[in-house]
């Protein structure tokens, strides 16, 4: 393992000998020990429902032009049985599946065989070996990021098959994404399923494993907190950005090349949203080593929730705009076309400034400016799972002091830009914007519950001094 060397570590835990420590888990940080009936009804609802979500965005806009309410409104009257609609959905195909496994294989070779060049001449990216946060059993990991120099490397191979080599069509995923959608749940399923194993019977690092005692629980969320296979492959960065952020962009460019095929031409609308999902995108690989001091690095175990939301979720759903108008050719007036494109702008203005505004806080130990002043800090200590006292600074300044998640504001406003490209016309668009309300919401609230169990009165310091959680004046 890629990590500080840490002593008297313990066995991996046998199922049967799996108990809730509640003395050792005072003062530490991390996923919940315990689960309460509200969080397991949840996670059950999820595990059983979330596949079929997806399944019923993708198969309305196969076979009902994306209207929502057309498979339940067939169903009701007697026209269409749930047969019918499954009987009318393409199974997976050897095509598919061909085509899956030799994607995946790519992105690992990408990720685990070529070390980083873009930093060596690239201004300003940070690439290479780099440390991670601490864990809450203390390690610090090492990454090789290179995620920047993948994406880079996978879409000039795309744009050199598409103009020069005709290997495929540009259309290839289009002309499978249903049969695409079973492998990638097959892949979900399963490494989410290994990674339950490897963390009971052979963890990376057995101090970072948290039992709850409930089983559904600990497959979502995950009981490993950096599941690593052998030196530099892990789990949590692989999966969180390769293969579904590298495919992001790739099945919004499928869909503009099938818009094109099928209309004749790529409306204003469509390429908004490539731009606007492609800066998000850009900018997540530019900024991979910022990433691994964030909550889905920091907090989130590795378990079905990361696994088969990579896999499944984030490439399905997140691309709805994109699938939409290739069966609705939005084309926007001047005037709404500008303005999408300055919310969208606007909002990623103010989500990459606050990031930016921590991360340089946090890499100069506070001694940089914020908004041209000396940052005001809350002086702050927690304890690591191996008794290891640690001191902090929490920010007060800038965005920071506007809201305790004033990121997530610029990070809303484009989820926005993006869904209003595609006109008033349908709500599947607009799932997007209405699940990242929920996600960021409640991502305020687990986080500051963990800062909370984190940093103890600190905390209650820090929350006085910035009241409001998103929304000043709001919420």
């Amino acid at each position: 393992m890629a990590a500080k060397s840490q002593p008297n570590v313990p066995k991996a835990k046998s199922i049967d000998s799996i108990t809730n420590d509640r003395t050792a888990s005072q003062g530490q940080w991390g996923r919940a020990w315990e689960v309460d009936w509200f969080s397991l009804g949840s996670i059950i609802f999820l595990l059983l429902c979330a596949p079929f979500i997806v399944y019923y965005f993708i198969m309305a806009c196969d076979q009902y032009s994306c209207a929502l309410t057309g498979p339940v409104v067939d169903i009701a009257t007697g026209r269409a049985q749930l047969s019918d609609i499954w009987a009318k959905t393409p199974p997976i195909t050897r095509k598919a599946a061909q085509l899956y496994t030799l994607w995946v294989t790519f992105q690992v070779l990408l990720y685990t065989s070529l070390p980083d060049f873009c930093h060596k001449f690239l201004p300003g990216y940070v690439g290479g070996i780099q440390e991670g946060a601490v864990t809450p059993a203390g390690v610090v990991n090492k990454y090789q990021i290179n995620g920047l120099q993948a994406w880079l490397l996978t879409h000039l191979l795309w744009f050199a098959n598409a103009h020069l080599l005709s290997w495929f069509s540009p259309t290839i995923i289009f002309d499978n994404w249903i049969p695409l959608l079973w492998c990638a749940n097959i892949l979900g399923y399963a490494v989410s399923t290994f990674a339950m194993v490897k963390g009971y019977f052979f963890p990376t690092s057995a101090r970072d494993c948290k039992f709850t005692g409930n089983f559904f629980y600990n497959y979502m969320m995950g009981v490993e907190f950096n599941p690593r296979i052998g030196k530099w492959f892990d789990f949590k960065l692989f999966f969180n950005g390769r293969p579904g952020i590298v495919a992001w962009t790739l099945i919004n460019l499928s869909f503009a090349a099938k818009q094109r095929e099928l209309h004749g031409h790529v409306t204003n609308a469509m390429v908004l949203v490539n731009v606007l999902q492609a800066i998000y995108v850009i900018d997540f690989f530019w900024n991979e080593t910022w990433y691994l001091k964030t909550i889905d690095i920091c907090h989130d175990h590795f378990g079905w929730y990361l696994g088969w939301g990579d896999c499944v979720w984030l490439p399905y759903l997140y691309t709805l705009q994109g699938l939409y108008l290739v069966y609705h050719p939005v084309q926007l007036s001047t005037p709404h076309a500008m303005g999408v494109l300055l919310l969208g702008l606007v909002g990623y203005y103010i989500f990459r400034v606050a990031n930016h505004q921590k991360d340089l806080f946090r890499r100069t130990d506070g001694r940089c400016l914020i908004w041209g002043k000396k940052p005001k800090v809350i002086e702050c200590s927690y304890t690591s799972a191996d008794g290891q006292r640690h001191h902090s600074k929490l920010l007060v300044s800038g965005f920071w002091g506007v809201a305790r998640h004033f990121n997530y504001v610029g990070d809303l406003m484009g989820s926005l830009a993006y869904c209003l490209a595609c006109g008033g016309g349908h709500l599947l668009p607009y799932f997007y914007i209405i699940y990242m309300a929920i996600l960021l919401t409640h991502r305020c609230l687990r986080d500051e519950h963990r800062c909370a169990s984190k940093y103890g009165r600190d905390w209650e310091r820090y929350t006085a001094a910035v009241p409001y959680r998103l929304l000043p004046g709001i919420f």
